[in-house]
């Protein structure tokens, strides 16, 4: 059985509290991807956001079961616990900025919502139009890597509000490309996010609706009228697509048989769990599963 990957920095294992937890690191894309062949294959990172800017070269990114060409000059937002990995040509250049997802949130809470939101999607984002371009991009960049190597007396903090620079910037874009990014408010914000935690931490047991409502303590009713007006979604749809997302992570990344997916999800019928996969996705779980490593092609450019 293969598990996917989780990572502090890709090729480095978890530890309980790396040494810069609380920080960040900063490298430019070579430094990583030109030992590894070019290619970075899925992983993830639990409690870490990355943030790229790919200012020229060729390859794609791919983001859970999908895999997007990139077109520089771009950025590419990952949150934690997002699945995801990389193929680069030779040629590319770009940088990674790897920080604690909660410290960027909880910063990010105290300036506004929009930048939350953002922080919390993965997204490729075109830097194009007047908004943002090199030219105001890289400076930010440039004293990020000069605190990030230099390691003075207070540079956490002057990281910190240069990333809060950079995420303004790619609000910015985001608005100019019409990428939709939700504002939520401070409240239904933390809502939604321990809704997701303890989906993720049950939804291996099928809890109804009312499990969660309970744990959140608000009533059924309002945890469907939060769903819908802040994410446009029901709380069953959520559930729903987090099962689904694990059930395609692990055709695509584990190896496992179908019917050991099933019951690893908590299902004890493996054709239920195949008609509920296709009743929520369209296909049957080896027809994703061919296709997904059709379209991935993983570990080429």
């Amino acid at each position: 059985m293969r598990k996917i990957p989780s990572y502090e920095l890709y090729g480095e294992a978890s530890t309980a509290r790396p040494p810069w937890h609380d920080a960040f690191n900063f490298e430019w894309i070579p430094e990583r991807s030109r030992p590894n062949d070019w290619n970075i294959p899925a992983h993830r990172h639990d409690a870490l956001l990355q943030f790229l800017y790919i200012r020229s070269g060729q390859g794609h990114v791919i983001i859970e079961s999908e895999k997007t060409p990139f077109n520089p000059p771009c950025l590419v937002i990952l949150p934690a616990q997002v699945v995801h990995g990389f193929a680069f040509s030779p040629e590319i250049d770009g940088l990674v900025v790897t920080a604690a997802q909660r410290a960027l949130e909880s910063i990010a809470k105290s300036v506004s919502s929009t930048l939350v939101a953002v922080l919390q999607r993965p997204a490729v984002i075109p830097v194009s139009g007047p908004s943002a371009s090199d030219e105001t991009l890289m400076p930010l960049f440039h004293m990020l890597e000069n605190e990030f190597r230099r390691g003075a007396a207070g540079y956490t903090a002057a990281g910190m509000s240069l990333l809060m620079a950079l995420f303004v910037q790619a609000a910015r874009l985001i608005d100019h490309a019409n990428v939709p990014v939700a504002a939520l408010a401070a409240r239904r914000s933390l809502q939604i996010r321990r809704f997701r935690e303890l989906i993720a931490q049950h939804f291996r047991e099928h809890r109804p609706v009312e499990f969660y409502a309970d744990a959140l303590d608000v009533t059924p009713p309002q945890l469907g009228r939060i769903c819908r007006e802040e994410l446009g979604s029901s709380p069953t749809a959520l559930i729903n697509d987090h099962l689904i997302r694990e059930a395609q992570r692990d055709l695509v990344y584990s190896g496992m048989t179908v019917k050991q997916i099933a019951h690893s999800l908590g299902f004890e019928d493996s054709a239920y769990f195949s008609r509920y996969f296709r009743k929520q996705t369209g296909a049957t779980p080896r027809e994703f599963q061919s296709s997904a490593h059709r379209d991935l092609a993983l570990g080429t450019p």
